[in-house]
């Protein structure tokens, strides 16, 4: 049976499924750039909120000093750095390719977690890792029509500039996307990505070392991303963009009901899953969501293949072997 770490990464990994549905709705209204923000802002004041009930404070200030400086890290390598890259590189070289990479999360939180907090997973726990992480990666490398997807919303949500420098004709466009410069830009952008996910865990945990109320350690770190959000889209331009979001109801709507599954609980959820548990493990339970979205898109009316089956049920497997090490 599972520990608390094990139990509370599961919980993460349904809530973040919420939110994921939450959020691509909201995306298709207003665009990933705004959501990016607006969802941290949301998630942040309903923090703040339960911070004045539960503790009767705004901000966590009785968090030590060293616990800000490293949940701050986090939440700044974590959420502006990791997501940045992550959204830019599903313009660059398509979602399917960039969760495939994102699937370097769990190994690089590991080998990070070895390395910076001494944790020796054993060879059970490897062997969870390595079923979960591959049925995950099988399931997410199946192509769907045909190939990467060419997504308009790609191009709406890059910044005003990147879409003055994008080649107005179809043809043009396939032929940059294809370049091998531009497919190397996009997996360093996706690896950056992977690396800012992994290395926000292993910073969350080193803050929750002296600190360890989840709520307002996560508080700390939205803050952190917020933050860091706001100089990247005063620097890129594109605020004109988050404020006509705001007066979208529908999308606010959607963004709000994403924030309570993702910043609000799913975070603190994260963070106590790293807290109780080798990070590694955590990340790698908290990576099937992919797996948790399949029953929503047969709903949606899609069809499962047999391969996103077996990729299911390979990363399922894994997890029961990761609650059993």
């Amino acid at each position: 049976m599972g520990s608390v770490g094990e139990l509370a990464a599961l919980a993460t990994a349904f809530l973040w499924t919420g939110s994921a549905v939450s959020f691509e709705a909201a995306s298709n209204r207003v665009g990933s750039v705004p959501v990016n923000l607006l969802r941290l802002l949301v998630g942040f004041v309903l923090l703040t909120i339960w911070g004045l009930i539960g503790h009767g404070r705004l901000l966590p200030l009785e968090a030590p000093a060293d616990a800000w400086v490293w949940l701050a890290a986090s939440g700044f390598v974590g959420f502006t750095i990791g997501d940045l890259c992550l959204f830019r590189a599903f313009v660059v070289i398509g979602a399917r390719l960039s969760m495939l990479l994102m699937c370097l999360t769990p190994p690089l939180t590991a080998l990070l977690g070895t390395i910076f907090l001494h944790e020796n997973l054993g060879s059970l726990r490897i062997l969870g890792m390595v079923m979960t992480v591959g049925g995950v990666a099988w399931t997410v490398m199946e192509r769907r029509g045909g190939g990467k997807s060419t997504d308009p919303k790609s191009t709406a949500d890059a910044t005003p500039q990147e879409n003055m420098a994008q080649p107005r004709t179809p043809s043009s466009s396939r032929l940059i996307n294809t370049s091998s410069t531009t497919m190397a830009w996009g997996i360093t952008l996706a690896v950056v990505g992977a690396l800012g996910q992994a290395f926000g865990l292993i910073l969350s945990k080193w803050g929750m070392a002296s600190f360890e109320e989840p709520f307002g350690a996560s508080q700390i770190r939205v803050l952190a991303g917020i933050a860091g959000f706001m100089v990247a889209f005063t620097i890129a331009g594109v605020w004109k963009r988050v404020f006509a979001a705001t007066r979208d109801s529908r999308a606010m709507a959607l963004l709000t009901s994403g924030a309570v599954f993702g910043p609000f609980l799913g975070v603190p959820l994260s963070l106590l899953a790293v807290h109780t548990t080798e990070a590694g493990v955590a990340s790698a339970i908290m990576s099937i969501v992919p797996i948790l979205m399949l029953p929503i898109a047969r709903l949606r009316g899609e069809k499962i293949s047999a391969r996103a089956i077996v990729g299911t049920m390979l990363a399922v497997a894994g997890v029961v072997v990761l609650f059993n090490g």
